[in-house]
């Protein structure tokens, strides 16, 4: 970029969960995708990412906090527009003189509608890009990854992320087939909340079932290097007392069992789809997993025995999509399968 270059340039994984943006390629933003609005002055920002996040289940009145996406769509316009913009602002700016404008790539769900696909264009032109590019988040998986995804042979990718699971076989630089289901993260979360209740009769909110996720999360019952136990705190749903409950892997496992198992009837049924010389190849290579659902312990071990194909966890899955969104920003006037 030169001392005088106007326009700016970036890659935005705009996640249900995290935000990542990508810059010069490094990642400079990195934040979950929650915002704090200011109720009492016209929903005025008032915190972003981590900060607004910590204040989810915790805020005053007149503060509100808001997940602009859900499912992988804009549930908030203006929530995901002052997101956008003030992760923008986050970006170091060499150049204090002037705003340069922005050409972005930005991620959007393999099945997305036009309307969806219209409003993440709109959010992104009204946070400041003047040229926006969008690109399907298994293509962008499969090319942060490291995988050609121009050569004829065909491959498949499972990203697990935080609204939507994208399943999609790619050959020849385009989508063969492709499943897009709305079991992912916070499908997962949502589970944890209601076992908790059911069976050790606690109260706990979205963030403690990340953690317990985090910590004890499983797709396996019996587990070679098992995490050790997780105390949980919390009110008692009837008395209001406080309690604590120590919660093991295996209780998680059989509480994300239906929720797993949708998305294994998701990756048969994309496998279904697919012509016989490209399921020749994906047996050879193995389907690779991205996302962060992909880091629940044991599911690539789970999936494999159950379909029969080799399973790999790429490498830092979580951020497998912002770079190959960063690596297609690159190479934008080559690539034929970016949606201008």
């Amino acid at each position: 970029m030169g001392l005088f270059s106007f326009t700016q340039e970036i890659a935005i994984d705009l996640g249900t969960a995290n935000t990542i943006i990508i810059c010069d390629d490094k990642i400079v933003v990195d934040e979950p995708s929650v915002v704090a609005l200011d109720s009492k002055h016209d929903d005025k920002l008032f915190a972003i990412g981590k900060k607004a996040r910590q204040m989810i289940g915790r805020e005053p009145s007149g503060i509100r906090t808001v997940r602009p996406l859900r499912d992988g769509v804009i549930a908030d316009f203006y929530a995901c527009e002052m997101m956008m913009r003030g992760m923008i602002k986050m970006i170091p700016n060499k150049n204090k003189l002037f705003t340069p404008s922005l050409k972005m790539v930005v991620c959007i769900p393999s099945g997305s509608t036009e309307v969806e696909i219209r409003a993440v264009r709109d959010s992104s032109e009204h946070a400041g890009g003047r040229e926006v590019y969008m690109i399907y988040e298994p293509m962008a998986a499969a090319i942060g990854i490291g995988i050609d995804v121009e050569a004829p042979q065909g491959c498949m990718i499972v990203d697990i992320g935080g609204g939507t699971t994208e399943i999609a076989v790619i050959s020849l630089g385009g989508i063969v087939s492709n499943k897009s289901i709305k079991i992912a993260g916070d499908d997962l979360n949502d589970d944890i909340v209601e076992y908790m209740g059911r069976m050790h009769n606690m109260r706990v909110a979205e963030p403690t079932a990340e953690q317990i996720k985090i910590h004890v999360g499983s797709a396996l019952t019996d587990l070679e290097d098992a995490p050790e136990d997780y105390i949980v705190k919390g009110p008692n749903r009837m008395t209001a007392l406080p309690m604590e409950v120590p919660v093991s892997y295996q209780e998680i496992a059989h509480c994300l069992e239906k929720s797993i198992a949708k998305i294994e009837n998701a990756i048969l049924s994309a496998l279904e789809q697919t012509p016989p010389e490209l399921y020749a190849d994906i047996v050879d290579r193995g389907i690779f997993l991205a996302g962060g659902g992909a880091l629940l312990r044991g599911l690539d071990k789970r999936l494999t025995n159950k379909i029969n194909i080799p399973f790999h966890v790429a490498d830092d899955p979580l951020r497998a999509v912002a770079r190959g969104t960063g690596i297609a920003l690159k190479n934008v006037d080559k690539l034929s399968f970016l949606i201008r």
